[in-house]
């Protein structure tokens, strides 16, 4: 009996079950403490505020994800900006929470998270899009939307499939702004093209603000501008779009996903906003058609009944409201993967926090979530399907298979025209259906349908005009000693000349408008100065373009383009061209004096030996010295006509010689035997 006692004693203290298996596990607590923290009034907010809830009740309502443990959340209104909001997510982190929703606001996120990292507490974002908070920075932020990184991406791959070179950026001048049109900087850049101009407003922009910035803008020579802003102020950029006539035909708008949140939570829009983004071309987060999102969608309208967006239209749901929603969903599986390994839910005091106590701040209030890196460390293992896809983190942080739609504003409402993703690039179906194929970022794989622009046309705009007040091109010419023919300076002036500097002046004389341009000699005057480091000064930006007898080698091709060569050699051979007189003798003008003494003694030297070989066995060579000398000649003679006449390929001339010199051999032979 005391066996079986021990036994079970043993049982108790190792925490082993009855079917051998460890659950030395702490007990789960019944409540777990979550925060959120989002304007309840913002477009992104009051979306996100609905759908945090509903998630948590779903959560709540399954026994199964947290084995009975219930989320309880307390949600804050950060309504302000600037310095006031960054103190209330500090009150707000005074609440031991094991984890926060938000903020929605990439300038707060920035400043918090220095503080996340100390209290070890996971931020997790579903709108702070900044591509510098992906950093290693900021190890317990986690970005639970796409990177505004893609979205950058996205942008610069439709301005390259349309051929535009230089864009013009309007954005907020703040830590979301500027981060944002530095990543579209980097990504333009991949594919040869720029920003032109940047045109920075403040988040408080006002109307006459936003006017002068504008008119700026139109005297440019860029007609392609894209919009990087907030919802508060993005419509008005329009509004004196249009009152300033850059809605018209010519002009490009590419807006990122600001535009498309605000069609979908506020739509329809007052028929006066709707008119000044028609046209407009603007980026949406996708998301996947599934059977999880069609419910979601469909009790919606349950959801946010008594709620109104604008006026009195219901609000509808945005892709910033699935994201939220997934993002708790991804919370909870990852609290019940840290209860599953051991975790606990325990704070302690910040030691160095502790020598501020007293002071009228409470920062000595701010506690560590001592479960902190565990949590944060499930967060990103998670591995789940929620309302927006597939919900998995890749290793530098971000959800995989970016994509996002792109829609152009026609009429009352918006058409998709197609798709981009990180996998694939710009497509027509559906980014899932080209995860199975092998990735194909060829030209001819990049397509998208016909796009209204503004001005209510199918023409693709050129992308650029003769600018009011642009710069001239700085065009290099080389300063060469050689070749003087093709480009040259003339001497006392800032001119050039020559073939190269007319077949320029007939191309640019062809042109439908001005291009000003200014020529600058490009070496010393003095050596032929090096045309690669020309190239290259060119891809620098020292220089908008070179004219000049350059020739196009690899390496250059590889820096700049060329245009169609229009001077072209060949394989030649330079010969002087001298007039003279044709006769049937003709075959004897090579032959020099030097040429015949040379013949001459050829003729002695071979008749010579001969004459040693044959003379004392050949009667024909003994006799007389004149007959001798007469048999020698003649023998020497025969055998380089013969010679002659067997190598030569203009057969019936040389047929007649060789009649002539046998007549003429029988002859003499006859005239030696007499």
């Amino acid at each position: 009996m005391k066996t079986i006692w021990i036994l079970v004693l043993v049982v108790f203290y190792n925490g082993i079950s009855l079917n051998g298996v460890a659950t030395n596990v702490p007990a789960r607590p019944p409540f777990v403490s979550i925060g959120a923290l989002l304007p309840f009034n913002s477009t992104i907010g009051k979306v996100a505020k609905v759908a945090i809830q509903a998630a948590v009740d779903d959560v709540n309502a399954d026994p199964t994800i947290l084995g009975g443990t219930k989320l309880r959340i307390k949600m804050q209104n950060a309504d302000k900006s600037g310095f006031l909001g960054i103190i209330d997510a500090l009150k707000f982190m005074e609440t031991d929470t094991v984890a926060i929703v938000g903020p929605q606001s990439s300038v707060t996120a920035h400043a918090i998270s220095f503080v996340a990292n100390e209290l070890q507490i996971p931020l997790l974002s579903y709108s702070s899009t900044d591509p510098t908070l992906s950093s290693p920075q900021f190890p317990f932020f986690v970005m639970t939307a796409r990177n505004d990184l893609y979205q950058m991406a996205a942008i610069a791959e439709i301005v390259d499939y349309y051929g535009w070179k230089e864009v013009i950026a309007i954005y907020g001048d703040d830590d979301y702004g500027r981060n944002g049109i530095a990543a579209l900087g980097d990504k333009l850049a991949e594919r040869r093209c720029k920003i032109s101009f940047k045109a920075p407003l403040t988040p408080a922009a006002t109307r006459e603000e936003i006017t002068d910035l504008l008119v700026k803008v139109a005297l440019t020579e860029s007609r392609i501008l894209v919009v990087h802003t907030f919802n508060s102020w993005g419509p008005v950029v329009f509004s004196v779009a249009q009152y300033l006539g850059m809605m018209g035909p010519g002009y490009v708008w590419i807006t990122t996903n600001w535009l498309s949140t605000l069609l979908e939570t506020d739509s329809p829009l007052p028929a006066g906003t709707l008119d000044d983004i028609q046209g407009v071309l603007t980026l949406r987060m996708y998301t996947p058609d599934s059977e999880l999102k069609r419910k979601f969608v469909s009790r919606w309208s349950t959801l946010t009944s008594g709620t109104t967006a604008y006026g009195s239209n219901p609000m509808g749901l945005s892709t910033y409201g699935l994201y939220a929603y997934d993002t708790v969903w991804l919370l909870a599986h990852a609290i019940n993967a840290f209860f599953d390994q051991g975790g606990n839910i325990s704070f302690s005091n910040d030691s160095r926090l502790a020598a501020l106590r007293g002071g009228s701040l409470h920062l000595d209030a701010l506690n560590i979530f001592n479960g902190g890196n565990l949590l944060r460390q499930n967060i990103l293992q998670v591995n789940m399907t929620g309302v927006t896809g597939k919900v998995k983190f890749n290793p530098d942080g971000n959800l995989i298979h970016p994509a996002y739609d792109i829609i152009n504003v026609i009429g009352n409402g918006i058409r998709r025209i197609g798709y981009w993703s990180n996998y694939s690039g710009l497509s027509v179906v559906p980014p899932e259906t080209l995860y199975s194929r092998p990735p194909n970022r060829s030209s001819s794989s990049q397509k998208l349908h016909g796009v209204i622009w503004p001005g209510q046309t199918a023409q693709k705009p050129r992308g650029w005009v003769y600018p009011e007040n642009g710069r001239h091109l700085r065009i290099a010419v080389p300063s060469r000693v050689s070749y003087c023919e093709f480009v040259s300076q003339v001497p006392g002036t800032d001119k050039f000349a020559g073939y190269c500097i007319d077949v320029f002046t007939a191309a640019i004389n062809l042109l439908p408008y001005a291009v000003p341009y200014k020529l600058i000699p490009y070496g010393d005057g003095v050596n032929n100065p090096s045309c690669t480091e020309l190239v290259r000064l060119i891809t620098a930006g020292v220089y908008d373009a070179a004219i000049g007898d350059i020739a196009i080698i690899t390496n250059r091709t590889k820096m700049v383009d060329f245009t169609q060569p229009y001077i072209e050699s060949g394989l030649v051979v330079v010969a002087p061209v001298k007039k003279r007189n044709s006769s049937a003798w003709a075959f004897l003008q090579p032959f020099t004096g030097q040429m015949w003494s040379v013949t001459a003694l050829f003729f002695i030297i071979v008749g010579a030996v001969v004459w040693i070989l044959e003379h004392r066995l050949n009667d024909d060579f003994r006799g007389p010295p004149r007959r001798q000398l007469i048999t020698i000649l003649w023998q020497v003679t025969c055998n380089i006509i013969c010679s002659l006449i067997d190598c030569s390929e203009m057969v019936p001339p040389h047929f007649i010689f060789s009649i002539f010199f046998q007549i003429l051999s029988q002859y003499l032979s006859f005239l030696i035997h007499i």
